[in-house]
């Protein structure tokens, strides 16, 4: 059997692009003589869909369209190929009542041949962890499907059934040599090498070939970065893609033929039943292999980068948007979105704005400029002190709150400019200042979207000083100048001012912020761990005053094990307090 993966950049609600893709890939693997071709999760509809999966107009027009769907690939010459497409579906005769979401929607799979719809298999494990919401959105199905194609059995299971227990034993049961995994699962670091790990154990558990698709691109905070794989049950990979890139893996796959002998018609699994479906019985010709495709890693670096670039991009362009505009004070996050955004964007669609106050040095401005003139973004200068003595002649502000308003006045004006020219504005803040709360609430934290707000102050100079040095083995200019890097941080906004004032060491910080945000160890643990109690019990309190100021934060990529938003939901308002 020739396999093809095809591995999308789906949009959500976009039904009749995402059916254009779906078609597209399928004349692509036609014209590569494949014989069967799957496509992730949800793919007509995009993923994840959230609340609009309940949304009954949504679900009769995907039902529509998949049905279109299935006479437009026959029509268009792809009716001999086996295509598996994720769809948004409904269960039939669900009375509406508490648990069951409304109109009881369907994480679905169809299987297309020759113009019709001959089997259909909804997600039976709804992933409920994490950034996963989907017990909320969708009802569980109750059928594996086993489908002949070429007198091969092919299972399928759907995204978070391969992380548990039964679809690879399952395929075991019913003698499948091939099990599809269609799936829209998100990046997080290092997660690459859980996933072929997991994809080899489930290979070995069903005794047969598993083909694993995922989907590419970005959508609001999450970020699919592909790494669809093809393992077989000793661990081998017959086929790797490349990461974040739409890509049509095809691979061939040498599978033992069917047991002839069909099962009885209440055959179950688990409690699941199981559905056999011959689609064709007669072996496929034999043909000359394909070499193996197996896609170079990315670098940890490269790869997080990469999934901030794809986030920020998608972002703009999924919502209509052609450039951004951002406060650019020649800090190094302020530096590092802009490099991010010049290889997202162009540089021609990238506009920077320098607001120096009275307390700005100059190699903060100077620094601008170099980025500016290194990447062709870009640069406006608009000077905010005599805007700054407008308002104090007014408000007579001192301390904390005079200087918040330099960042607020800042603010105005970058919002004001996104008005008159529609670009759309990207907060430069990090993980470590949105955890301690150390950005000004309707001043630097304004804007639509932040690009590094899952990205700890420590990985920011790290990915800073990786992006420079990929530009120097390419013979480029490196985008981010030096002394950005090396020098101190500051925001700037009082005479002397460093972020060390306010805040501990970074890399101390950043230890600590790993401990109780992301693994969400309390303070005890944490001392435990042999981080300075003092330093611990100050973080800890700055973490936990600042949940207002993160719920009002934009969105941005996650690209750790757990972000700030869709991870992470801790009241605003509680009494709880570490120890």
């Amino acid at each position: 059997m020739r396999l093809a993966l095809a591995q999308v950049n789906a949009t959500v609600g976009d039904l009749a692009g995402n059916a254009d893709l779906v078609v597209d890939s399928c004349k692509a693997a036609v014209d590569q003589g494949a014989h069967l071709v799957v496509f992730p999760e949800m793919m007509l509809t995009g993923y994840p869909l959230e609340d609009l999966a309940m949304r009954l107009s949504l679900i009769e027009a995907s039902k529509a369209a998949i049905e279109a769907l299935a006479v437009r690939l026959k029509d268009e010459g792809c009716g001999d190929l086996v295509a598996m497409v994720g769809y948004l579906d409904q269960e039939p005769d669900v009375i509406d009542a508490p648990g069951i979401p409304k109109n009881a929607p369907l994480n679905n799979v169809a299987v297309i041949h020759d113009g019709a719809i001959v089997a259909r298999q909804a997600k039976h494990h709804l992933w409920n962890y994490g950034v996963g919401d989907e017990i909320r959105n969708f009802v569980a199905g109750d059928t594996i499907n086993i489908v002949q194609i070429g007198g091969i059995d092919v299972a399928l299971a759907i995204c978070e059934d391969l992380w548990r227990d039964g679809p690879s034993a399952a395929a075991k049961a019913a003698d499948a040599a091939l099990l599809v995994v269609p799936n829209g699962s998100p990046y997080e670091a290092d997660k690459d090498d859980i996933r072929l790990e997991l994809c080899a154990r489930r290979a070995a558990e069903g005794e047969c070939v598993l083909a694993y698709v995922n989907l590419v691109g970005g959508q609001d905070e999450l970020v699919f970065d592909g790494d669809s794989i093809v393992v077989d049950a000793s661990g081998t990979v017959l086929g790797r893609s490349g990461q974040f890139d739409p890509e049509l893996l095809v691979v061939d796959l040498d599978l033992p033929a069917a047991t002839p002998t069909m099962p009885s018609e209440d055959e179950r699994f688990g409690g699941l039943a199981i559905k056999r479906t011959i689609i064709t019985s007669e072996p496929f010709p034999t043909y000359e292999p394909l070499p193996v495709v197996q896609a170079e890693r990315m670098s940890r670096n490269e790869e997080i980068y990469t999934a901030l670039v794809t986030g920020l991009r998608d972002y703009v362009h999924k919502n209509g948007f052609q450039s951004v505009l951002f406060g650019m004070s020649g800090g190094i996050d302020s530096t590092l979105v802009a490099a991010i955004a010049v290889d997202a964007l162009g540089p021609d669609n990238v506009n920077g704005i320098s607001n120096p106050s009275a307390w700005s040095s100059e190699h903060s401005k100077s620094d601008a400029a170099d980025m500016a003139e290194r990447t062709g973004l870009s640069l406006d200068t608009i000077p905010i002190a005599p805007i700054f003595d407008s308002y104090q002649e007014a408000l007579h502000l001192d301390g904390l709150a005079e200087e918040n308003l330099q960042a607020r006045i800042r603010a105005v004006i970058w919002m004001g400019l996104s008005n008159q020219h529609g670009h759309l504005v990207l907060a430069c803040g990090n993980k470590s200042e949105l955890a301690t709360g150390y950005s000004t609430i309707y001043g630097d934290a304004v804007g639509a979207y932040a690009p590094i707000k899952d990205v700890p102050k420590t990985l920011v100079w790290e990915l800073a000083r990786w992006r420079n040095e990929i530009a120097e083995e390419r013979g480029e200019t490196p985008p981010i100048p030096p002394s950005t890097i090396s020098k101190p941080p500051s925001a700037e906004l009082r005479p002397g001012q460093l972020d060390s004032d306010s805040l501990p060491p970074y890399d101390l910080l950043d230890a600590v912020l790993d401990a109780y945000v992301e693994r969400d160890l309390g303070s005890a643990a944490v001392i435990a761990e042999g981080h300075d109690p003092e330093l611990v019990h100050r973080v800890v309190t700055l973490v936990d005053r600042a949940e207002y100021k993160r719920r009002q934060y934009p969105p941005g990529p996650k690209v750790s094990r757990r972000n700030f938003g869709r991870d992470r939901r801790v009241p605003i308002t509680h009494r709880w307090r570490e120890e």
